[in-house]
């Protein structure tokens, strides 16, 4: 049986004690951190749901990704405020497990979003499968060094951005399990954290290369990580040589990717999970049945499909045009 902290314990008391007060109409969504651009546009889809559905969005979140007991306390605090329902993307899944349980038992819905935790105490889980898109990458870098070099063999390392977070554990095991099932001629020799800073990215990066000459490609798992690998193989003029692909999209990766210094995107749908979270978090409130758990999908992005009208609606939320009563997610 899992420990509740105290704290958390002392949350749940009083929670209990105004369940049945009256609800305001407020729905907050809690991301990881609210200074980065992926983050960002998830929480510009939520605001926009809101403007669509009429209810109040309140964005909050911690200054980094790495700030677990941070993400904990903003999200005590939001459920003492009883507001309609909460969306939350868990820093960490050990961690945060404990937390949402407690939301839950005080009969607020919770919809988590991007990455879980350790707990079945939510209504609907908005995510991509970030296994099969480890898998998408382990295909999409295949194909760059089968582009670059002829054959599909060489030595490989993953940037890792932080350790314990579900996201990228599952995206890394899929990334690995698909090499070793389709692509037994890359070896995995480096698997090294970046904190979630792309300064120490860019570090261990070079570290990489350095120890591993004629390194034939990198898997970057996240935004931060891909910024700095892009770096890394930009000061390095490494760009002929080394294929990378990394996770997620930025100005400052679009710009990798148009100067070789990054061969291929795996971009998810975060406006997606914004706009759909804030969607099916009105829905858990009225009492609606959801479904568990929802796939919002995985793309990859080269320079040969990157002006396509799709990818360009994935990259910029100013372009997206979304039918809000058909968002093909099972609600």
């Amino acid at each position: 049986m899992r420990k509740v902290p105290l704290s958390v314990i002392v949350t749940l008391s009083s929670l209990l004690l105004g369940a049945a007060a009256a609800q305001s109409k407020d729905i907050i969504v809690i991301v990881k951190a609210t200074n980065s651009p992926y983050w960002q546009i998830v929480l510009s889809g939520a605001k926009q749901a809101g403007k669509d559905y009429g209810v109040n969005v309140i964005a909050q979140g911690a200054a980094a990704e790495s700030d677990i007991a941070g993400q904990i306390s903003i999200l005590e605090n939001a459920a003492a405020r009883k507001p309609m329902a909460i969306v939350i993307s868990p820093t960490a899944n050990d961690p945060l497990g404990a937390p949402i349980d407690a939301v839950a038992a005080a009969k607020i819905p919770l919809i988590m979003i991007d990455s879980g935790a350790k707990t079945t105490a939510y209504t609907s889980f908005l995510t991509t499968n970030n296994f099969n898109a480890g898998a998408l990458a382990a295909d999409a870098l295949a194909a760059d060094i089968r582009a670059r070099t002829g054959k599909v063999e060489g030595n490989v390392a993953i940037m890792t951005s932080l350790p314990g977070v579900g996201s990228l554990t599952a995206r890394d095991n899929g990334f690995k399990d698909q090499l070793a099932k389709k692509y037994p001629g890359l070896k995995v020799v480096a698997n090294r954290y970046g904190d979630d800073d792309a300064t120490k990215a860019l570090s261990v990066m070079l570290d990489i290369m350095s120890a591993n000459p004629g390194l034939a490609g990198v898997f970057a798992d996240n935004l931060t990580m891909g910024v700095g690998v892009g770096k890394a193989i930009e000061e390095q003029k490494a760009n002929k040589t080394l294929s990378a692909v990394s996770f997620d999209s930025s100005d400052q990766l679009v710009t990798y990717l148009k100067s070789g210094a990054i061969d291929s995107l795996i971009i998810q749908d975060p406006y997606m999970m914004g706009y759909g979270g804030v969607r099916a978090a009105m829905l858990a409130a009225s009492g609606s049945k959801l479904p568990k758990d929802v796939d919002t999908g995985a793309y990859s992005v080269t320079l040969k499909n990157f002006a396509s009208a799709k990818i360009q609606g994935l990259l910029d939320s100013s372009k997206r045009k979304i039918d809000k009563n058909k968002l093909g997610l099972g609600f």
